[in-house]
């Protein structure tokens, strides 16, 4: 029998090759979440998993509610489908709003100031708002935060960590909007942990525990013991050849403890400062970094590329178009 690269199995795994669903929450259900604290990237992550939807088709699913961005893995906004945020940020928020814990201190928000700003601001979140908007509340009842300081920023992240609010949809210009949430249901620790373990495998598989755990933000021990009661997925059929575009922050440059690309280009593609460029990806390996300038895309190699690829690169730039476009 033959095997699979792994790279390429871990593409098929994500929904970057093979048969692509039609729906946000379907793409974003296989990988559990996409990192969202970019959201044009938000957008472009979705578009590399699926097949034929807009940006404004993932708009409007983040604007039904099919699925939201909230806090979740490492403590990072993310995108999850609707029925996967509760017991996710329940599993993790706790966890990592405890970990910033000294870093909303150094910001003046000490426990008691932390509880009563995120209930402040859950109520004021019983419809959309913004930051500004919820500074201003806040300011209100006597909670005075500079917005030019992190302080609003690292309230709202324990707020939603601690499950009394999530991303609500942007305004017309991206401008991002918090809603109530309304709290966070209870959870067996490790069987939701075996659950996080079996579905990161479902949608990036192979991979290990040490993955997993750069992953999800949760420490090693954790990871290697939801690990051994997950069952791995059975190894998918090759796909053939696959190049795919994706953009800034992807799942699949992320959800790995190392980057599918040669030693001497990693710093081409991670820039710094936990900075993840755009990538062309074949069979699963990345061969160049792309950026968007003026509505033109340039792909700039790591070296020579591999032949025969022009046309599938060709189709990915015009698919981007489409997507922007609708």
């Amino acid at each position: 029998m033959t095997t699979v690269n792994p790279l390429v199995a871990r593409t098929v795994a994500q929904g970057l090759a093979g048969r692509r669903p039609a729906s946000t929450a379907d793409a974003v259900r296989r990988v559990v979440a996409l990192q969202a604290q970019d959201v044009r990237a938000n957008r472009l992550a979705v578009r590399a998993r699926t097949d034929g939807l807009t940006r404004a088709d993932v708009d409007s699913a983040v604007t039904s509610g099919e699925v939201v961005r909230t806090w979740a893995m490492r403590g990072t906004l993310h995108l999850l489908a609707a029925e996967d945020v509760g017991w996710i940020v329940a599993l993790l928020g706790p966890r990592f709003a405890h970990g910033l814990r000294g870093r909303r201190s150094r910001l003046g928000l000490d426990d008691d100031l932390s509880t009563r700003g995120a209930e402040l601001i859950a109520d004021a979140a019983a419809t959309p708002r913004t930051r500004a908007e919820l500074v201003e509340t806040l300011r209100a009842e006597g909670i005075d935060l500079d917005p030019r300081t992190q302080a609003p920023a690292h309230l709202i992240a324990y707020a939603a960590m601690t499950g009394l609010i999530r991303r609500g949809p942007d305004r017309s210009d991206d401008e991002p909007t918090y809603v109530r949430f309304g709290g966070l249901p209870a959870v067996d620790e490790q069987r939701a942990l075996t659950r996080l373990a079996e579905r990161y495998l479902a949608g990036h598989a192979p991979a290990t525990a040490e993955d997993f755990a750069t992953w999800s933000g949760l420490p090693l021990g954790k990871a290697r013991a939801a690990f051994k009661d997950a069952e791995e997925p059975p190894e998918p059929a090759d796909p053939g050849r696959t190049v795919r575009l994706v953009g800034h922050f992807d799942a699949y440059l992320l959800g790995y403890r190392e980057r599918p690309v040669p030693a001497e280009h990693t710093r081409k593609l991670q820039a710094g400062g936990g900075f993840i460029m755009p990538a062309v990806l074949v069979d699963g390996r990345a061969v160049a970094t792309w950026r968007r300038t003026r509505g033109e895309i340039d792909v700039e190699p790591f070296g020579k590329l591999p032949k025969g690829i022009g046309d599938a690169v060709e189709a990915e730039i015009v698919d981007i178009a489409r997507f922007l476009e609708g």
